[in-house]
């Protein structure tokens, strides 16, 4: 503080802006076309030139326009923009789906011959595609167990390219050592991805500890409205050129309505955030201290195996909730999931509207017991995601349907 006029110096190093002010300003031009506050909605499948020296002078100085709707739109730009300043990222590749930038970012960076190690508890659908599809081009995926970086390290060979987790994890919510995993990576020059579609750019950023690429699917917190479906992966420009220009031959790309969803939702996402995580902490400790409650997944717990890592590393801990109902068989499990009066019983998560389900019936059901049991499926498990309800009545819907 100055003793002349009371005022402070002003500062020479630039400071970043607020979450709140990224996520409704990051990326977007000051100025838009006819003086619009809101990025306009182009509804345009290909782009005109002036001249055949316009075409030329595009492609010779890679300007930063659009020639064709599968390779781009002019929303989607922003999007990304806006996406990879919220990861603290260089560049974004936005996707029509969260499972498309998964697929899109394997099939970019592998080939025969090459390996992939997971962390086992993953989203099934990644699973399948690694270990049914990716298989049948010659690419070898091992699991091993999720926090096992010994594993992890034994498990690497020259032919392994990357090292996939989600983290937390879905359903049971484990959470990465961020700097232990990308550490892993760089000693042995294999490339990281992190899946952090439950813990959010808001919860956590893992590229800041060193992770090569990092997923969400934007159809949960990002977007935030249950309404549309999209995916990114976030990283840096040279990284992610080669995902870029295969998506542009998939054309797993997003309509200019669905951009436009995407853009809207984005700029409540802190506000939103910061709700989700209120709701999941005080539904969690409700549920922990429930006699028909045997168990509760929750990052921000402290009986949480992995709550040390994630105080250090999360600033809150979502909204997602995983439990297990005492000495309840699949049947009667299902009468709690029956018995919620505000949470809708549907997949996903991440909006504004509470879901519930059971995970052994809604995405194992066809798996075979001990296929279940190995992935650590119960049937007594209840998969909560708390939306933006008052969280006395989410407490109160649960209470009712426990001890209904």
């Amino acid at each position: 503080m100055s003793a002349s006029n009371g005022k402070s110096p002003p500062s020479s190093k630039p400071t970043e802006p607020g979450f709140s002010t990224l996520s409704i300003h990051a990326g977007e031009d000051r100025q838009k076309i006819a003086h619009s506050l809101t990025d306009p909605i182009v509804c345009s499948a290909t782009y005109t030139f002036s001249s055949t020296q316009a075409v030329i002078d595009f492609i010779q100085e890679k300007q930063p326009r659009e020639e064709y709707g599968r390779y781009g739109n002019p929303g989607e730009r922003v999007v990304e923009r806006k996406l990879a300043a919220l990861d603290a990222g260089e560049d974004a590749v936005l996707f029509a789906s969260g499972m498309a930038a998964f697929v899109g970012l394997l099939m970019a960076k592998l080939s025969a011959g090459d390996e992939v190690i997971f962390f086992d508890e993953c989203y099934h659908r990644s699973r399948e595609f690694c270990t049914k599809h990716m298989s049948r081009f010659g690419v070898t995926t091992k699991q091993v167990k999720t926090g096992d970086y010994e594993a992890m390290a034994a498990a690497i060979t020259p032919k392994t390219k990357m090292l996939i987790s989600e983290s937390p994890t879905n359903p049971h919510l484990s959470v990465v050592d961020m700097e232990r995993f990308g550490a892993l990576g760089k000693k042995h020059g294999v490339e990281t991805l992190i899946d952090a579609t439950l813990a959010t750019p808001y919860n956590c950023r893992p590229l800041s500890y060193g992770i090569d690429y990092v997923l969400h699917s934007a159809t949960k917190y990002l977007g935030g409205h249950n309404d549309l479906l999209a995916g990114v992966i976030t990283g840096s420009k040279e990284q992610l050129e080669a995902v870029r220009k295969l998506r542009g031959i998939m054309g797993a790309i997003n309509s200019p309505h669905n951009i436009y969803l995407l853009e809207r939702g984005l700029k409540t996402f802190e506000l939103r955030m910061a709700r989700h995580n209120a709701n999941g902490q005080a539904v969690a400790e409700f549920l922990a201290n429930h006699p028909r409650v045997s168990k509760v997944y929750f990052p921000g717990l402290e009986t949480h195996p992995y709550y040390s890592v994630a105080k250090q590393q999360m600033r809150g801990f979502g909204g997602l909730i995983t439990f297990l109902v005492k000495d309840a068989d699949w049947k009667a499990t299902a009468k709690v999931v029956d018995g919620a009066k505000i949470a809708r019983i549907a997949p996903s998560l991440g909006g504004v509207e509470s879901l519930i389900e059971q995970p052994m019936v809604m995405s194992y059901f066809e798996y075979k017991p001990e296929d279940r049991a190995r992935f650590g499926i119960h049937d007594n498990m209840i998969r909560l995601a708390c939306g933006l309800e008052d969280t006395a009545d989410l407490i109160e819907d649960l209470r009712q349907a426990l001890e209904g």
